[in-house]
C-alpha cells in the first residue's frame, strides 16, 4: 500500500469533515514526558483527574499492541462571545471558561474521530484503531506537539501557528505506519507573561504546572475551597482563561469555525443568584450539554456563592441565609456563611450567629466563625 497517498487522502478527508488541523506522529515511547510525569507526582502537582499509570500515559503500545503511528487532530474554538450580557449591580453574573462554551467538545471531537476512523477502515480493513479525547491515557498535548500541531507553551497549552492555543485536541493510535510530521518550533522565547499573570502562581515555571493551585482545577473540586484561593477566584464558575488571554500568540485569534462551539451567553455567563436555587433537573436541562457540567451542580453553586462574596452583592443575602440554614450539603452551608460574613450586612451577621446555635457540623461552624471575623460594612 502507498501510505503516503493514504496520508494525503486522510488529510483531504479531515478537511471535508471539519477538522481544522491534523498531524501524524510516531507511536514511540514519550520518554521525556514519562520522566516529567513521575516528577510531577513526586512533587504533588497532579490534579488527580489523570487517567492511567505513567507507563500507560507514555507508551502507546500498551494501549494498542502493534501501534505504529498516532493521528492528532485539532478543532478551533471561539475566544470572543457575541452579545455577551453585562454583569450589573443586583444582577451579577459568573463565567464559564472558553473551553466550556457550546456543546461538550468531547462529543464533537469523538464524532470527528469516529468519522476519520471509519474512513481509515474503509481504506485499510484490517486497521486497528484506538481513539481518545482528553480523558484517555495519552497526553493530548504531547501527541499534538510530536505531530506538529503546535508547540507546548509556557502556559502548558499547545499553541498552534494558526489558532493560538484556542484548540481542542484528540488522537487516534493505529497500526498503520504513517510517516511522521515535523514538530513546530517553540517560539515563546523569553516571554513569561503567562507565568507572571497566573492568579495563584500555579505556573511554577514555564511549562510546569502545579494543578493543585490552578483555578481551572480548583473550580472543579467539590470540597471547601482553601481560604487562599477564595479571594482570587473572582466570578469564575468553571475553569480559568488567564494564561491564554494574556498570551501574545493568542492576540486577535478568534475562530468561529464550528456551530457546535458557539456559546449561549445566558448559559456560559449566567446570573449568579438563580444558580443558588436551581434544581438537579433544571441544571441538567440548562447546563448538561456543556463540558463544564461534568462535576455536577455543587461545585458550580459553591463557586457562584464565592463570586457573590467577591462582588459583595447584598441582593444575594436572603438566598445565602436560606442556604446557610436549610441546605443539606455542609460545603454549601459553610461557604454561604463565609460569603455572608464577607458581604458584611448586619442581618447577615445576625443570621450567622443564630445558625451557629443549631449547626452540628464542625467544618460548617468553622466557616461561620470565619464569616464573623470580617469587618461589618
Amino acid at each position: 500500500m502507498d501510505y503516503q497517498q493514504l496520508k494525503d487522502e486522510v488529510i483531504a478527508y479531515s478537511k471535508e469533515i471539519g477538522i481544522d488541523k491534523i498531524g501524524f506522529a510516531a507511536a514511540d515511547v514519550f520518554g521525556e514526558l514519562k520522566a516529567r510525569l513521575i516528577r510531577q507526582e513526586e512533587l504533588g502537582y497532579q490534579s488527580g483527574f489523570e487517567k492511567g499509570s505513567a507507563e500507560e500515559r507514555t507508551e502507546p503500545s500498551r494501549l494498542l499492541p502493534g501501534a505504529q503511528s498516532i493521528l492528532s487532530i485539532a478543532l478551533a474554538y471561539p475566544s470572543k462571545m457575541k452579545d455577551a450580557p453585562k454583569s450589573r449591580k443586583g444582577e451579577r453574573r459568573g463565567l464559564f471558561c472558553r473551553a466550556s462554551w457550546g456543546q461538550d467538545y468531547h462529543d464533537v471531537l469523538r464524532d470527528r474521530l469516529q468519522k476519520l476512523g471509519e474512513f481509515l477502515k474503509q481504506k485499510v480493513p484490517d486497521a486497528e484503531l484506538k481513539m481518545m479525547v482528553d480523558t484517555g491515557e495519552l497526553s493530548d498535548r504531547a501527541v499534538a506537539e510530536r505531530a506538529g500541531i503546535g508547540f507546548s507553551g509556557k502556559n502548558c497549552a499547545v499553541i498552534t501557528p494558526e489558532f493560538g492555543s484556542y484548540v481542542y485536541l484528540g488522537e487516534i493510535v493505529t497500526n498503520i505506519p504513517f510517516a511522521p510530521d515535523e514538530p513546530v518550533d517553540d517560539s515563546c522565547g523569553d516571554c513569561s507573561i503567562c507565568v507572571d499573570a497566573c492568579p495563584t502562581d500555579a505556573l511554577v515555571q514555564g511549562g510546569q504546572l502545579n494543578a493543585q493551585r490552578c483555578i481551572a482545577f480548583l473550580t472543579q473540586t467539590k470540597d471547601f475551597l482553601p481560604d487562599e484561593f477564595r479571594t482570587v477566584i473572582g466570578n469564575r464558575l468553571y475553569g480559568c482563561d488567564t494564561c491564554q488571554t494574556v498570551c501574545p500568540k493568542n492576540r486577535k485569534k478568534d475562530f468561529h469555525n464550528h456551530e457546535e462551539f458557539e456559546p449561549d451567553p445566558e448559559v456560559v455567563k449566567p446570573k449568579l443568584v438563580p444558580l443558588l436555587s436551581i434544581s438537579n433537573r433544571e441544571f441538567k436541562d440548562t447546563y448538561g450539554s456543556i463540558s463544564g457540567s461534568w462535576r455536577g451542580k455543587k461545585p458550580i453553586q459553591r463557586n457562584a456563592i464565592l463570586a457573590l462574596a467577591h462582588y459583595r452583592d447584598e441582593t444575594a443575602v436572603p438566598e445565602l441565609i436560606r442556604l446557610m440554614k436549610e441546605d443539606p450539603r455542609p460545603v454549601i452551608r459553610g461557604t454561604s456563611a463565609w460569603a455572608l460574613g464577607k458581604i458584611g450586612t448586619e442581618d447577615g451577621r445576625e443570621e450567622i450567629l443564630k445558625a451557629m446555635e443549631k449547626e452540628e457540623n464542625d467544618q460548617v461552624r468553622v466557616e461561620m466563625e470565619k464569616g464573623l471575623q470580617f469587618e461589618k460594612l
